[in-house]
């Protein structure tokens, strides 16, 4: 039986043929052996009724040298399977594209694209984070989202979000740059973007967030002549202003997945 698992910071998805268990979110470039280890253990295990065979696990932060964690982690409980640590950017192109040529996209908290064929990526274009990058991202529209509201198209805005959460410029101010993880706390902020996404102003802010993704990530590719595929909840809950977004850089847009965990199944079971 193959265990695929698609994780993220906050939480992992586990699937089988025949199960979806959830669990925390791992993460080894935040997590140690042990936490793994425990989440494994006391989250997992209870509710898998499967011997697995093989497990290919797909994660945010599964680079070297932190993807070694995960990997013994999994092998001490799994001593008789298989076991494959990579990235979450890997899972979201198989899944996308399974064998095909074409262009992979994230866009979640952060954002992150490649160019992939045979189930590899052929090319990577670096996200640089929340600060220098991301287009397109959670954080990044959270980013945008204050700053117009403060001092740009989005003032009419600023008291339905005071309301809504309860918070005001110095709370605001000390969560960006006092307060750690600030880049989850902007993210947090999309559905108050989704709540308020038919508002002009907010609507020509996603579609030209949306421009800057591509334009500066899947268009450096150069190829015009690959479809352009989503996964993520950013990508589900605005696809309509990314497909704008794709009509105005004159690419073809894709499919988009909230959730790849199936779709690496899929891929794993064929190949």
């Amino acid at each position: 039986m193959i265990l695929v698992a698609d994780s993220g910071s906050t939480k992992t998805q586990w699937i089988t043929e025949s199960q979806s268990i959830e669990t925390q979110g791992i993460n080894p470039v935040r997590d140690r052996k042990e936490h793994i280890l425990d989440i494994i253990r006391t989250e997992l295990m209870p509710s898998l009724c499967t011997e697995v065979s093989d497990i290919f696990f797909y994660g945010a932060g599964c680079i070297e040298p932190f993807i070694s964690s995960v990997r013994e982690a999994l092998a001490e409980v799994f001593p008789q399977s298989r076991i494959e640590v990579a990235s979450d950017l890997l899972g979201a192109a198989r899944a996308l594209c399974q064998r095909d040529e074409g262009i992979a996209c994230i866009l979640g908290t952060g954002s992150n694209s490649c160019l992939c064929r045979d189930g590899q990526i052929i090319s990577n274009i670096p996200p640089l984070g929340f600060i220098l990058g991301d287009e397109g991202s959670g954080a990044v529209l959270g980013r945008r989202l204050i700053s117009e509201m403060l001092k740009g198209s989005l003032t009419h805005l600023w008291d339905r979000f005071q309301d809504a959460y309860e918070t005001g410029i110095s709370d605001v101010i000390d969560r960006v740059y006092r307060q750690p993880q600030p880049n989850r706390y902007l993210a947090s902020l999309v559905p108050f973007i989704s709540q308020n996404h038919t508002d002009p102003a907010v609507s020509e802010m996603l579609r030209d967030e949306f421009t800057r993704f591509l334009t500066r990530n899947a268009a450096r590719y150069d190829r015009p002549d690959l479809p352009v595929n989503f996964v993520g909840g950013i990508a589900n809950s605005f696809a309509s202003e990314i497909q704008s977004s794709c009509e105005t850089c004159g690419m073809k847009m894709g499919h988009i997945l909230a959730r790849p965990a199936q779709e690496m199944l899929v891929y794993h079971q064929k190949y």
